[in-house]
């Protein structure tokens, strides 16, 4: 799998050492205005006059505590009972984050301009976004846990947003000790397609443009719910294998993953659907065989180009009926002009557009005119 390390890159860059607390409750008066995030199980963005109250609730798997930042804007007064909160003075007029997943959100808000770092900039596949690194706006500072340090303290960028798998990052100390702002985000961990995109209200609330990012996120959940409708009454009747071997391992997507919740929505019977759980869980090729030979699609992991290149991967691939009658798509063929996956950085940001090309795969006739923007069948 050749983006197995963009992969990695994604769920292991660094964690937040600082500001972590084992919270129970906020403060009294954050308790009357209301949570603004209806989707996201790992977000909450509570407005009030001049301060937002922002806390990720689940920063990781198993996290035992909670991380809260108070996003005030200018000259407004802060109770006493948020003082020992991270605080991070906003509208934003600097940035550096460390998932492309960023990116589209960004973008979306129109203030990509205000993203000064990334590391491994070659990983972004925006062409909106590759312009201002190829202009010099956007510096590498590294790439995966090896950030240059100096070369942030030197942008001094008004925040940096990362994220983490546990509590055990030295990287994340040396940025502390830097004085530098610092901000955890958790989108990785949502398995809702919907919960993914409405962290782009973190960025508004971050760039002062909370109104923008709901009305942008309000749209995306009104052509979800469309696509939705559309298969509304069609059975579930297309069988579906998931994956690709990754040496002797075949890892499927489990039955609660984010993966799984497409197939589902798109109202196709994922055969791994009954899987509990999160995540992926690795199969023998012999186990996902015996179930999946005559399965009716193959949706592979990888960025395979052609059946010919999957057959020649593991001759064994040809075994399966979706592979003998050319019913093969991937997901992760399309790159930005540095190699970067589009559909890593894009997907999440864009659920209504996956959902569609799922619906596009299993009920063609549904979506006649419409053209794949992450999907690829392979011929």
């Amino acid at each position: 799998m050749r983006h197995l390390p963009k992969l990695i890159f994604v769920l292991s860059f660094f964690i937040l050492v600082g500001c972590k607390k084992n919270e129970t409750t906020v403060v009294e008066k954050s308790e009357i205005a209301k949570n603004s995030i209806e989707y996201a199980s790992g977000l909450s963005i509570v407005k009030q006059e001049g301060y937002s109250i922002v806390t990720v609730t689940e920063p990781w798997p198993n996290a035992k505590g909670k991380f809260t930042y108070v996003l005030k804007e200018k000259d407004a007064k802060v109770p006493d009972s948020l003082q020992s909160y991270a605080t991070i003075k906003v509208p934003l007029e600097s940035i550096v984050v460390t998932s492309t997943t960023n990116i589209p959100f960004l973008e979306m808000l129109e203030v990509e301009n205000k993203l000064v770092a990334f590391p491994h900039t070659d990983y972004i596949s925006s062409e909106k976004t590759r312009a201002l690194i190829d202009k010099g706006s956007v510096k590498n500072v590294g790439e995966n846990e090896k950030l240059n340090i100096e070369q942030l303290i030197e942008l001094s960028p008004d925040l940096i947003v990362t994220f983490g798998v546990d509590n055990n990052n030295p990287a994340l100390d040396n940025l502390k000790k830097s004085g530098l702002s610092i901000l955890i985000q958790a989108d990785w961990m949502e398995q809702s397609p919907l919960g993914k995109a409405e962290w782009i209200k973190l960025y508004g609330a971050l760039f002062g443009k909370e109104d923008m990012a709901k009305e942008l996120f309000d749209k995306i959940v009104l052509s979800y719910d469309q696509a939705k409708k559309l298969v509304a009454n069609k059975p579930a009747t297309s069988t579906v294998l998931y994956g690709s071997m990754y040496e002797d391992v075949w890892y499927v997507a489990k039955g609660n993953s984010w993966v799984a919740q497409f197939m589902k929505d798109a109202h196709a019977n994922y055969l791994w659907a009954d899987l509990k759980g999160t995540g992926s869980e690795g199969l023998s090729f012999e186990k996902i065989l015996v179930k999946a030979k005559s399965a009716n699609f193959w949706i592979a992991s990888g960025s395979f180009k052609s059946l010919a290149e999957v057959e020649k991967a593991n001759p064994h691939y040809s075994q399966f009926d979706a592979f003998k009658n050319k019913n093969v798509y991937t997901f992760e063929g399309k790159y930005g002009a540095t190699g970067g996956t589009v559909y890593y950085e894009l997907a999440p940001s864009r659920p209504d557009l996956v959902l569609k090309d799922y619906i596009k795969i299993f009920h063609p006739d549904l979506l006649p005119s419409y053209e794949f923007t992450f999907a690829s069948k392979l011929n």
